[in-house]
């Protein structure tokens, strides 16, 4: 009979270091502990996370669930070897979709797959997110990394985000009494955030610039680090302002898409939004990224935020009150248009004057 071959073969020579990811466990711990928030448990190492909502004192609520990534962006990140951001973006483009329906981020949970995981660079990712984290006021309560060996390049790895919130079933937006006259008020982003990185790294190539150069539209920094400047997350705010002002019936997040995809999504029928661009005043990677591709007014405003992320719809009668609410706060407000009535056949989006690139 032949004799059986000797099994030599271990998990970590197939490409799965077991130890590293008990290792990363153990220093994100740390990171996870400092998202704590009431109704959290947020110790790592169960199979599940707990959250106590009961806790969290709400009389009739309703859960909001939503997930995302980040994307292309995350090849800046490591073409670059900068880590620390993405994180704090996987965070926004999740619990900025929670907070259009009025709902206050509850906890979050991610997922970082990779080829051969690096303990540091897995690290300082993670720090991001837990960063991201404390700035929605959300618990990081779990996770799963995965080590992938043939799934992945050497270096790459990829995220996704998974976020919970909560809100009180009267208090769900939009509201239904959305119509015409009411103001539509823009509040600024920080940059491309998170959509049209495909484009803009097509951009880069083309430009002959690498991520090391300096930035053409920011000096101070490098192109790669001024690119993976990360998504604003406006949470804190709208929760305080609609805790505390009168009016607000709406809010909108500029994602993919831009305006003609997402303020339509608030909208009832019969209603169109008018947005005048001369209010936009998009901040200079605009101006560099509309040059530089020679792009028209319609790809700009349908692929990229332009510089505004969020968009409230707010009663005339309360605008004032709510921009100077948000101001207080830190946000960079603008009043952008209003709703009109319109016919079901028409566009929900309706512009008026141009796009002026490099006016701010």
């Amino acid at each position: 009979m032949p004799q059986a071959k000797p099994n030599r073969l271990t998990y970590r020579q197939a490409g799965v270091d077991i130890s590293a990811g008990n290792a990363l466990v153990e220093a994100i711990k740390p990171l996870a502990k400092s998202t704590a928030r009431r109704g959290s448990r947020t110790a790592l190492g169960g199979f599940g996370g707990l959250f106590d909502l009961k806790a969290c004192d709400f009389k009739d609520p309703v859960l909001v669930a939503a997930n995302d990534g980040v994307g292309t962006k995350l090849r800046l990140a490591i073409e670059t070897g900068i880590h620390d951001s993405v994180g704090i973006d996987l965070v926004a483009m999740c619990v900025n979709d929670l907070v259009v329906q009025g709902a206050e981020p509850l906890f979050f949970l991610d997922y970082f797959a990779t080829g051969k995981l690096n303990v540091d660079e897995a690290k300082s990712v993670i720090a991001g997110i837990a960063d991201g984290c404390r700035q929605a006021g959300c618990a990081l309560i779990g996770g799963e990394t995965a080590e992938m060996p043939g799934m992945y390049g050497t270096g790459d790895y990829d995220l996704a985000g998974f976020s919970v919130g909560a809100v009180e079933r009267r208090k769900i937006l939009p509201k239904k009494s959305i119509g015409a006259g009411d103001a539509i008020i823009g509040l600024r982003s920080s940059g491309p955030h998170s959509n049209g990185y495909s484009l803009i790294r097509k951009l880069v190539e083309n430009s002959g610039l690498n991520y090391a150069s300096p930035a053409p539209f920011a000096s101070d920094q490098t192109l790669g680090r001024a690119l993976l400047t990360p998504t604003r997350i406006y949470v804190k705010p709208l929760l305080t302002a609609l805790k505390t002002c009168k009016g607000i019936k709406g809010f909108a997040h500029i994602t993919g898409g831009g305006f003609t995809e997402n303020i339509p999504r608030v909208l009832p029928e019969g209603t169109i939004a008018h947005v005048d661009l001369d209010m936009l005043q998009p901040p200079p990677v605009f101006g560099w990224l509309q040059s530089e591709g020679g792009m028209d007014e319609h790809e700009m405003l349908t692929t990229f935020n332009c510089g505004i992320g969020m968009v409230a719809v707010v009663s005339e009668r309360h605008c004032d009150e709510v921009m100077l609410a948000l101001a207080e706060m830190g946000e960079d407000v603008v009043r952008l248009g209003v709703v009109e009535p319109g016919s079901e056949t028409s566009e929900q989006v309706r512009f008026s004057n141009q796009l002026a690139f490099g006016a701010r």
